[in-house]
């Protein structure tokens, strides 16, 4: 309907559902996303990931912008068989590598809008132009930032570390040790050739978990799996939270 590629996940129905649009990672297609996005969309959440800037060039800010359109037509289109509506109180932006960035910059500029994204999510955040880190500071919804140990591609002291502590709003920072830079992906893709890390299926079922979780307290106000926001949880190491567990 805009024009926009890409892939959308919901529940076969539910009116005033919260929503989601992701950010893929550079050269990225959605659909390597699938795993992530259907597991939410089983949870209640509508979520959708743009295919746009997939070349090896991308403007940072126009991935941001289409970022924003996504939740927009989240939002304001009838989904489905018209069994489907999204509250637009109720909305998320997050993204991995690239994606994560642009989510980051993307929160910024509705924060200076209308100021209606409740969470914001990040899988191994990678740079960005202009800067997430300095976009991060007009951010006051509530952000979690997932980080791989083994990145080599955006090393957490120098991406999701300066977004978490410049951050305007609570921040949780977690570190998946044993996580590199492609674990979040599912699939094979020629890309895979230029960067470090392979996809792993057990750090995608713990990012599920603990994405799921915080969207759910944020966007819905369900807290029962606070464990796996302030808590102690295998695998993870809580580097950074509003209440310290």
């Amino acid at each position: 309907m805009v024009g926009l590629p890409g892939v959308v996940f919901a529940p076969a129905k539910g009116l005033g559902l919260p929503a989601l649009a992701f950010g893929h990672d550079w050269l990225q297609p959605p659909q390597r996303y699938g795993e992530l996005l259907r597991h939410l969309a089983s949870w209640g959440i509508v979520t959708a990931a743009p295919g746009s800037q997939r070349g090896p060039l991308p403007s940072h800010a126009r991935f941001a912008a289409d970022l924003r359109t996504t939740l927009e037509v989240c939002a304001g289109v009838r989904l489905g068989t018209g069994e489907i509506s999204v509250d637009t109180s109720r909305l998320a932006l997050a993204g991995h590598g690239m994606g994560g960035g642009c989510a980051v910059l993307a929160a910024a500029a509705d924060a200076a809008d209308r100021g209606r994204v409740a969470a914001v999510v990040t899988l191994a955040a990678a740079a960005t132009n202009p800067p997430a880190a300095t976009a991060a500071q007009s951010v006051t919804a509530p952000a979690l930032h997932l980080v791989a140990g083994k990145d080599q591609v955006a090393p957490p002291s120098g991406h999701a570390e300066p977004l978490a502590v410049g951050a305007g709003g609570p921040v949780w920072l977690r570190t998946l040790p044993k996580a590199d830079h492609l674990s979040f992906l599912e699939g094979r893709h020629w890309s895979d050739a230029l960067v470090a890390g392979s996809p792993r299926p057990a750090i995608r079922k713990l990012t599920n978990a603990l994405v799921t979780a915080f969207l759910l307290r944020h966007l819905t106000g369900d807290g029962r799996f606070e464990a796996l926001i302030d808590g102690k949880v295998p695998g993870t190491k809580l580097e950074l939270s509003p209440t310290p567990a």
